[in-house]
């Protein structure tokens, strides 16, 4: 899987790149993470890549002409897809995750200041993606959290296939709650049929207490699940 980011932070991207299992994926040659700086592609003296918005208003937008290079020199004549993270863009979860998992190679197409002139955004972009009703700093961190999530579904970057198939959201529930050692800390006990080896009393615990969890802290998930089967 070929993720190719288009950013002003590329040295934060590269970072990511070599940590954890993503840096792992990326070492056995799973996974490849190429950050591109848009701002080598503007074509003006300081190599800037903002202006000031048409219409007055606080910030700066990012001007079409280094996007749409930057977007095109990636892509070249290949049929590769280009994300735009944004705020408007479809609600990114699990689903989505698994969706773009299938992919060979993508673009990542990450905005900043005030965002990207509306012009670039339709020539270039495919799908947009937001990644909660919640504004941060820039794409990349969105571009991360993407990368990462969509990563645990691409063959061979977990090391165990079960660790994706029990994750939260799975199968609309969120996670039992996790125990290790010891068996006992500050008067507090871990279950013990999560000690007595019988593989089905430990499987239907468990389900049980996704059950439990997810009505408790997520009761919108039940009932969008009751929906769906409306």
């Amino acid at each position: 899987m070929i993720f190719n980011v288009l950013t002003l932070y590329d040295e934060l991207i590269n970072e990511y790149a070599k940590t954890g299992v993503i840096g792992r994926a990326v070492q056995d040659g799973t996974l490849s993470i190429n950050a591109v700086n848009i701002r080598d592609y503007a074509k003006n003296k300081h190599k800037n890549v903002d202006d000031y918005p048409y219409g007055g208003g606080a910030g700066m937008v990012m001007m079409p002409q280094p996007v749409c290079d930057c977007v095109e020199a990636v892509k070249g004549d290949k049929n590769t897809k280009v994300v735009f993270f944004t705020p408007r863009g479809r609600v990114f979860d699990s689903s989505v995750a698994k969706e773009y998992a299938k992919y060979d190679e993508l673009i990542l197409l990450c905005g900043h200041f005030e965002g990207i002139d509306e012009r670039a955004i339709k020539l270039c972009v495919d799908d947009e993606i937001s990644m909660g009703d919640y504004i941060i700093t820039g794409g990349h961190i969105a571009a991360m959290c993407f990368m990462d999530s969509v990563s645990r579904y691409v063959d061979g970057v977990l090391g165990n296939d079960e660790s994706s198939e029990e994750e939260s959201f799975e199968n609309g529930l969120l996670e039992y709650e996790q125990y290790t050692r010891p068996y006992e800390f500050r008067g507090m006990t871990v279950p013990d049929v999560l000690l007595s080896g019988h593989h089905k009393n430990i499987s239907a615990y468990k389900k049980e207490r996704s059950v439990f969890v997810t009505e408790k802290y997520r009761p919108d998930l039940i009932r969008r699940d009751e929906n769906k089967n409306e």
